[in-house]
């Protein structure tokens, strides 16, 4: 019987076996870690979201450049498949109010559990403690493990590394220097989904790190031009910011301070008043016993940490002038100079580049040799979109392994 190694034991490495279990094929997940699918229980922490429900032509569009990739791969595994996956499995799912997908209950891990039993039920193997270093002269798989180093042969690969976010689970990134050692065009791995670093005060950050910024609207024009302008939430750190209205704008943020070092992104505190009326609540007598501070927070309601961020994000003249301050409130400049660590981030951008790889996803150079997930350079915002297309390229690179090993 043919052998098939899956390296990876995330999402897309566990999504590849499922596709091949039906298959006369031995299949085996090599895992560095003491356990597979732990970034997919860290994904669930505090509901795991699965995919999204939205119509599938705009579930495309949030892939921004990699559209044209991922599309095919996207039409053979949909949104609705990843719904019909998990029904399979004996989980409902339901539609939250934003379009986020959820099993019922809410949890990833009565999901892995019922997901690894079938797999072992089907015949999958799988080995924990076995971190992959590359390949021998002779081609074989080279795994670092408890008892040393092996060397095990296998008639095609999988590789599912993941990308370098929250290395400790496992995806560490440490597979790029592997793949370039073999002549294989991989761009460097990136935060995505991710925070942003300000320069605040240290009074600012002691008092207000971790206070949240509700509905309000972020602003910013990148490298190219582009204007970009979005309402949300998001969270004052010790650094900077955060929060899902960061992460929905974390690419062209990136690019942008990419490119020019740094980005400025205005942010409307108040989104439901324009600056005529903000200006005529600021313009109003005021009485001789009131302070400009106290008549400003009573005007505007604004107190806690917006009214600290504007203070932080404004000149005391800029405070005391009633135009300035009501122009500033709908344009607050907060500069940010850099995104946080990757090992920080939700996801990471980059990976092996498209170019490297055939429309099965198998490797150019390395023949019988496929990728799958977050390995490959591609990027999607939260709210399900990166499971999916984990998930869709992990069959793609398994039906690649059934057409290139003849198994159908």
């Amino acid at each position: 019987m043919k052998t098939v190694a899956i390296i990876g034991g995330g999402a897309a490495g566990l999504m590849a076996a499922d596709i091949l279990r039906t298959y006369p094929v031995q299949v085996t997940i090599y895992e560095a870690k003491p356990s597979v699918g732990r970034k997919f229980l860290l994904a669930g922490k505090g509901g795991m979201n699965i995919t999204h429900s939205e119509d599938f032509d705009p579930f495309c569009q949030r892939y921004g450049a990699e559209k044209p990739f991922l599309q095919p791969m996207l039409e053979q595994f949909t949104n609705q498949a990843v719904r019909d996956w998990m029904q399979g499995l004996g989980f409902d799912s339901f539609v939250g109010s934003s379009g986020r997908v959820f099993p019922t209950d809410m949890k990833a891990a009565p999901l892995l559990r019922a997901w690894l039993h079938r797999l072992r039920e089907s015949g999958i193997k799988i080995c924990v403690r076995h971190r992959w270093l590359g390949w021998t002269n002779e081609g074989n798989l080279r795994f670092a493990t408890p008892e040393g180093e092996q060397h095990i042969a296998a008639d095609a690969v999988i590789l599912a590394c993941g990308g370098g976010s929250w290395p400790q689970l496992g995806s560490d990134g440490a597979w790029q220097s592997v793949l370039q050692a073999q002549g294989i065009s991989v761009k460097p791995l990136q935060a995505a989904n991710c925070g942003f670093d300000s320069q605040w005060s240290s009074n600012f950050n002691q008092e207000f790190a971790g206070q949240p910024i509700k509905s309000a609207v972020l602003a910013f024009t990148d490298a190219q031009g582009n204007a970009y302008r979005k309402q949300g939430d998001f969270v004052i750190t010790a650094t900077g910011i955060e929060g899902s209205l960061i992460y929905a704008l974390s690419r062209p943020l990136r690019e942008t301070i990419n490119q020019n070092g740094k980005v400025t992104v205005y942010l409307d505190l108040f989104p439901h008043k324009t600056v005529e009326q903000l200006y005529t609540l600021l313009n109003k007598p005021r009485a001789a016993s009131l302070s400009w501070s106290s008549f400003v927070r009573k005007q505007l309601g604004i107190q806690g940490v917006k009214a600290a961020l504007l203070r932080e994000c404004t000149t005391k003249q800029q405070m005391q002038d009633a135009k300035q301050l009501a122009s500033l409130l709908k344009a607050l400049p907060i500069t940010l100079t850099q995104t946080r660590p990757i090992a920080e981030a939700i996801s990471s951008a980059g990976g092996v580049e498209w170019s490297a790889l055939t429309a099965d996803l198998q490797l150019k150079n390395r023949p019988k040799v496929f990728c799958a997930g977050e390995m490959i350079d591609w990027e999607a915002p939260t709210g399900g979109y990166l499971l999916t297309a984990c998930f869709a390229t992990a069959k793609c690179a398994a039906l690649g392994v059934v057409r290139e090993l003849g198994l159908n």
